[in-house]
């Protein structure tokens, strides 16, 4: 399809692409998609339908300023003349831009996902992109009453849950009494990358608005997506801990492997042996596969943490965390208990073959057995005795446990976080 730059300054670069459709399509960049070459925001999907486009994407992350905004729209007035459906869509500062430029570029519709309002620290408590703000460009940049109005269909999507985010809309609510509204919980600010659908986009911008039809439709986009399941799990694992269960027994999914990163699927499988739901089929369902499993039963822990947890070793995870000892005692078959001896190598027992525990700069653990060489990147971890408390030391850093039961290295030995003892 044929694109063409019409018009561009140090802010914005608006590209043009020709469509065969009724409708022209204005879409917003983000921070994200910035201006690069003659990339268009959902390109892809506004392809797909040959729909007319113009791509309006930010060069530096300045939020449209309206000056911009305004040279822009004189020079592209004459392909705006050309459509009479004109639809506004973008996410964030894509979002805001739909919102406040909708009168300016006279679009009829404005699908907008998690706006802004304004990033003006003066303005709104929000500080994600406070950093953005220049008061030389951006005086009085808040979506504004007169830029807005009530015979134009404004469509907002957001999570409702997600302070930050939510602290816009109550802003941009009085200005649109009449907005459509669609709440996406659990997604924070990932709402664009959770629905990313051509399917929905085209409804987006060719249906009326009708909330049961569009609660539909969203319901079944993001439960194909891998962004929701991987937000809703993380709220899931701070404030609706019950909720992770749910999700696993109501949902038949398998994520791979490198669904989630390393640390977030830790946390997961810590959760699931807390809830004391470690199940393999459970533990598959997340991407999260045990390296060993440990069928014999061993001697108790004996390293206690200064949260009076008791020191193991994940094999899921293979990294050392903290855990009750009902917990461990229920999750046996991952969970190794530390058993050791004072001023000695850390040494574990698994299934009657003894392994010395080893780490490297990256963090890394592997289980070396006895009698085997070292890999050159592994180093040994160490149990010392000071005292009044022991360490367990990788070089010269020693393991600091937090209060969630995830342990890492740090540089200082008597931290009161790394003070462990043996019980």
């Amino acid at each position: 399809m044929d694109k063409q730059i019409i018009f561009e300054d140090e802010h914005i670069r608006v590209i043009f692409l020709k469509g065969s459709s009724d409708t022209l399509v204005v879409s917003f960049g983000d921070l994200i998609s910035r201006a690069k070459g003659m990339s268009i925001n959902a390109e892809k999907s506004l392809i797909k339908y040959e729909y007319n486009v113009i791509g309006i994407m930010p060069k530096l992350k300045t939020w449209f300023p309206k000056t911009s905004m305004l040279q822009m729209q004189q020079q592209i007035q004459p392909i705006l003349e050309q459509f009479e459906k004109r639809v506004g869509y973008g996410g964030s500062m894509g979002g805001y831009a739909a919102i406040k430029y909708s009168n300016l570029l006279n679009m009829q519709k404005i699908v907008a996902f998690v706006p802004q309002f304004s990033i003006d620290p003066e303005v709104v408590e929000d500080r994600r992109y406070a950093e953005f703000f220049d008061a030389s460009i951006h005086q009085n940049m808040q979506i504004q009453a007169d830029e807005v109005d009530a015979s134009r269909e404004y469509i907002l999507v957001y999570d409702p849950y997600f302070a930050e985010d939510k602290e816009h809309f109550l802003k941009i609510k009085p200005l649109l009494p009449q907005m459509d509204v669609i709440h996406l919980p659990f997604t924070a600010h990932e709402a664009l990358s959770v629905l990313a659908s051509s399917q929905l986009l085209h409804d987006f911008v060719e249906k009326p608005f009708e909330l049961t039809y569009f609660y539909r439709r969203v319901r079944e986009v993001k439960k194909q997506s891998k962004f929701y399941y991987r937000h809703v799990l993380d709220a899931a694992l701070s404030k609706h801990q019950q909720a992770l269960l749910k999700i696993l027994e109501n949902n038949d999914f398998a994520l791979d492997e490198r669904y989630f990163d390393a640390v977030m699927k830790q946390k997961l499988v810590q959760q699931l042996f807390k809830l004391q739901q470690g199940t393999e089929q459970n533990l598959h369902k997340l991407g999260a596969h045990a390296h060993f499993v440990q069928q014999i039963q061993t001697a108790a822990a004996n390293v206690c943490t200064p949260q009076n947890q008791f020191l193991v070793f994940n094999l899921v995870s293979l990294k050392l965390e903290s855990y009750s000892a009902e917990h461990i005692q229920e999750n046996s078959q991952y969970l190794v208990p530390l058993h050791l001896k004072p001023n000695a190598l850390v040494e574990l027992n698994l299934n009657d073959e003894y392994y010395f525990l080893t780490m490297n700069d990256r963090g890394i653990h592997k289980l070396i057995k006895f009698g085997d060489a070292l890999p050159l990147d592994q180093s040994p971890l160490i149990f010392k005795q000071y005292p009044d408390f022991y360490n367990l030391s990788y070089k010269q850093q020693t393991l600091s446990c937090e209060d969630d039961g995830l342990t890492h290295f740090i540089e200082s030995h008597s931290a009161e976080q790394s003070r462990l003892q043996l019980c």
